[in-house]
Parts: structure tokens; C-alpha cells; sequence
């Protein structure tokens, strides 16, 4: 027994462990050969048969391949209790299985049997102790004990081995996870903090563990903690849902998490483990979707008032109705030239560069009725492909805007428009002779917000006001953010 509890305890290798077993209980019992017989687990997690022999070569057995489930082995497997036989042929389940009927030819000589269930402490059968001798009557009721407690602890073995194998391959997926993975207890502490949760958040182990997880919470929803501190002590997961968290650099940033609670072996409630996805690019993806859709959208509507806009514009100056046609066809095609300046050619190594004053020149020039209603002052200023795009997003969106409500809405109207250059582009686009504006314009449609996200992405500001007999616009981008 001390040799059995030596082996147990001096290796965590299962093999090594039920051929240790299998040899002292072959000597203890006297027993000629004897066999372990085991399942084990693979990668699957399907269940597979090995053995351990002791008293005889493997050759003598490979030959015969694993035990059939016979009558006399089936009590065994099945977990039903010892065997033990002063003669197994004599035995009333023996030889009722085809084609050998009994022992096969070449088998060593077995007559005394004894055989026990290895069973882990769920009541699941992990396999089974067999000892066989030739002669009659070898094993007694001491033996049989001996085999018992022996099998007790084999199962024991095998059940701490499985465990240990589950618990590192558990850590291997946490450790390799690009998830963050993180463990807190009841009071928020942090216990545990994966590689996931390291690249994720920007913290070490060594500087995260021991804090509370409110320091990845940011100020305004540090309300979420109590709440999920609530339903996991109440044995509630917390599924899928979506929130913001703060990095060590103080960066917000989306995330989708999940609580589960942790248990300890009474059931009891005791932490939680907490899953944290980055979905930060592909929220913004999203955001940037369905501002694309809308910026669409709000371009279509504007599309029929630009439209609207220089049909009306041509109607005045128009002598005739070829004269119209031709009028608006011109401004119509003055629009698409405006879409191509800030297209980059297919096949070009490099993005366009687009000169101010002509990117406004061809954007202002369908409402240009040569009369001197729209005039250009400013040095010569070249942007790059996406300063240009911004660009002409602000000035089709100042121009529509004085077609639809301002300057250019009436004969009478006028449009300055002047830039000058330091470290700025500090552009002012000035209104006059437009319809009388009794109050100040308060406009926060989608144009609006399009407007305010283009100059911030750009690191400008943008200022309106309004006069009298028109609108005040002074916009301000970084030098910096031209050429790009």
C-alpha cells in the first residue's frame, strides 16, 4: 500500500501511475499476471481504452487487442461490483461469447480471477483491475480488500489527473485567448488577468491584480458595477451585452462582455469570471456606415435643390428655351466636374492635389451668372486628396444652403468668399442682399452635423453668424490637415 500511495503521490504522469499500481497489486495479490485496464480522454474528449500489464510481456497480450465487453467482463466495466473466482471456467457467465467461447488459443492460463472497478468519486467507470493465476483458489477475501482500497485510489489518481489535464488546457485557452479574460471577487477585486486582457487594456498582471475592476470602468458608468455585482451574487449571468471601458492610457473604448458566476464546491457564489471582446473598429465601422448612408441620403435631397436651385438661377438670365438648356446643362456639368477633382484616377500611383481656388471655382461656378454675384480672394493654396474631399463636402454644403434659403435664392444676392494662410487656412464665407433674417437661424440638421464631423476630423473649427441681409461663415482648418 505505501509503494501504491508513493507512486500516486511521486508523478502526475497517468501511465506511470497505473503501471506502478498494477505491479504492487499484482505482487501484493501473488497473482501470476495482472492487468489495468483504463479509459482515458483525447482531444475530443471521447473516451478510448489503454492498459497496463504486469507478470507478463505486452506481446503475450497485443496480439489479443482490448477486452471484449463479455458476460464475465461486462460486470466489471458496467461498474457492478468485484469478481473473484477460485475458477473462472467454472463460472456460469464464461464462454458464452462467439468465436472463442471461453479463453482464446494462446491466452495465458487463467484460472483463479479477480477483478474490481475503478470508479472516480461521480460514480463513472474509469476501468478495471484484473489478476489471473493458473492454478485454482490463489486469491482470498484479503486480496480482494487489498484490490479494492488499491482501485480507490487508482480512481483517485485518474481523477486528479484528469482534472489537472482539464485545468491546464482551461489555462492554455484562457492564456491564449484574445479575449480578455478576467476573474473578481464579490467585493470587485481583480483575481486573475489574462494576456487578453493585458493587450486589451494595456495593464500587466502584476500591475492590475489587486484593484478593483471599477479602474476599466469609466466615471459615468461606474453605475454598471453594482448592478452586476447584484445578479452575479444572485447566480445571474450576464450575457452579451455592449458598454464602454477605459485603457491605462485613459482611452474609451467599446467592448462586448460577459459575467458568469463562480462558484465553490458547496455551490456557493464566491466571484465572477468576466469576458471582454473589443468591437471598438467595428462599432466606428458601423457609426461610419451609417453616417455614410445618411451623408447619401442628405446628398440625394440636396441633389433635387441644387437641381431646383439652377434651374431657377439659368430661368433668369435664359432668352430662350435652348438657352435654358444649354444654361443648365453647364452648371449640371460644372457639379460632376466638382465630384471629379476629389476622385482619384483609376491606375494613379498618387491621389489628386486640388488647388483651392479652383476646387471652389468648380463648385460655385453653376451659380456664377457672370454678374458678379459670387467673388474669389485669396492666395494659392494646394490640397491633397482628402483635405480636398472635406473641402468640397463644406463648400457644396455652404453653396446648397445659400441656393435653398440664402444669397443665391434671390437675383439680388451676393457671395464673398476669401482665405488667407499661416499656420491656417482661416477661410470667411460672407452673404449679402439674401432674404431679411428677423432672428438667428437655429439649423441642427443632418447638413449641420455632417458639417461639424467633417471639420473635426479635419482639426478645424467652424463659426457662423448672421447678419442682417446674410450669413457669416469663418472656418479654420490646420495647415497641417491640408495635405493629406
Amino acid at each position: 500500500m505505501d509503494r501504491v500511495g508513493t507512486a500516486i503521490a511521486s508523478s502526475s504522469d497517468l501511465s506511470t501511475i497505473v503501471q506502478s499500481v498494477t505491479a504492487a497489486a499484482t505482487e501484493l495479490t501473488g497473482a501470476q499476471f495482472g492487468a489495468f485496464f483504463y479509459n482515458v480522454l483525447d482531444d475530443k474528449g471521447e473516451s478510448y481504452l489503454l492498459y497496463a500489464l504486469s507478470g507478463a510481456p505486452r506481446s503475450a497480450f497485443e496480439k489479443f487487442g482490448m477486452p471484449r465487453n463479455t458476460a464475465v467482463f461486462d460486470h466489471t466495466f458496467r461498474g457492478r461490483g468485484v469478481v473473484r473466482s477460485e475458477d473462472i471456467k467454472k463460472d456460469p457467465r464464461y464462454g458464452k461469447l462467439a468465436p472463442h467461447y471461453g479463453m482464446p488459443k494462446g491466452h495465458l492460463p487463467v484460472t483463479s480471477y479477480l477483478a474490481v472497478p475503478v470508479m472516480s468519486r461521480t460514480g463513472e467507470v474509469l476501468g478495471g483491475l484484473f489478476f489471473g493465476h493458473e492454478q485454482t483458489g490463489v486469491f482470498t477475501a484479503s486480496d480482494e480488500d487489498s484490490v479494492v482500497e488499491i482501485a480507490a485510489r487508482a480512481a483517485t489518481a485518474i481523477d486528479n489527473t484528469r482534472l489537472l489535464d482539464t485545468a491546464q488546457r482551461f489555462a492554455s485557452i484562457v492564456e491564449s485567448s484574445g479575449d480578455a479574460i478576467v476573474s473578481k471577487d464579490l467585493n470587485g477585486t481583480i483575481r486573475s488577468w489574462n494576456k487578453g486582457a493585458e493587450r486589451i487594456f494595456g495593464y500587466t498582471s502584476k500591475e492590475i491584480v489587486g484593484r478593483p475592476i471599477t479602474t476599466l470602468i469609466p466615471e459615468h458608468l461606474q453605475h454598471e458595477e453594482p448592478e452586476i455585482i447584484r445578479r452575479i451574487s444572485a447566480g445571474e449571468r450576464v450575457d452579451h451585452y455592449e458598454t464602454m471601458r477605459q485603457k491605462k492610457d485613459g482611452t474609451l473604448f467599446h467592448v462586448s462582455v460577459t459575467v458568469s458566476p463562480i462558484r465553490d464546491r458547496t455551490g456557493k457564489v464566491i466571484g465572477a469570471s468576466k469576458i471582454a471582446r473589443d468591437i471598438d473598429a467595428a462599432k466606428k465601422a458601423q457609426e461610419t456606415q451609417t453616417l455614410l448612408l445618411r451623408e447619401m441620403n442628405h446628398r440625394v435631397k440636396n441633389l433635387f435643390a441644387v437641381a431646383s436651385g439652377v434651374v431657377a438661377l439659368s430661368a433668369r438670365s435664359a432668352e430662350s428655351a435652348p438657352d435654358l438648356a444649354h444654361s443648365i446643362q453647364a452648371r449640371l456639368a460644372a457639379l460632376a466636374r466638382a465630384h471629379d477633382l476629389t476622385v482619384t484616377p483609376e491606375g494613379a500611383a498618387e491621389p489628386p492635389k486640388v488647388h483651392l481656388s479652383e476646387l471652389l471655382k468648380t463648385i460655385l461656378s453653376p451659380y456664377d451668372t457672370k454678374e458678379g454675384r459670387i467673388s474669389l480672394n485669396g492666395p494659392d493654396v494646394e490640397c491633397g486628396s482628402g483635405a480636398s474631399t472635406s473641402l468640397a463636402l463644406l463648400l457644396h454644403e455652404f453653396a446648397t444652403n445659400a441656393v435653398k434659403y440664402g444669397a443665391l435664392s434671390v437675383p439680388t444676392g451676393q457671395v464673398d468668399i476669401s482665405w488667407t494662410l499661416s499656420d491656417k487656412l482661416d477661410l470667411s464665407w460672407r452673404e449679402a442682399g439674401g432674404p431679411t433674417i428677423a432672428d438667428v437661424v437655429d439649423n441642427r440638421g443632418f447638413g449641420t452635423t455632417l458639417m461639424g464631423f467633417t471639420v473635426k476630423s479635419m482639426g478645424g473649427t467652424i463659426e457662423r453668424g448672421w447678419n442682417a441681409d446674410g450669413l457669416k461663415i469663418a472656418l479654420s482648418v490646420p495647415v497641417s490637415h491640408l495635405a493629406g
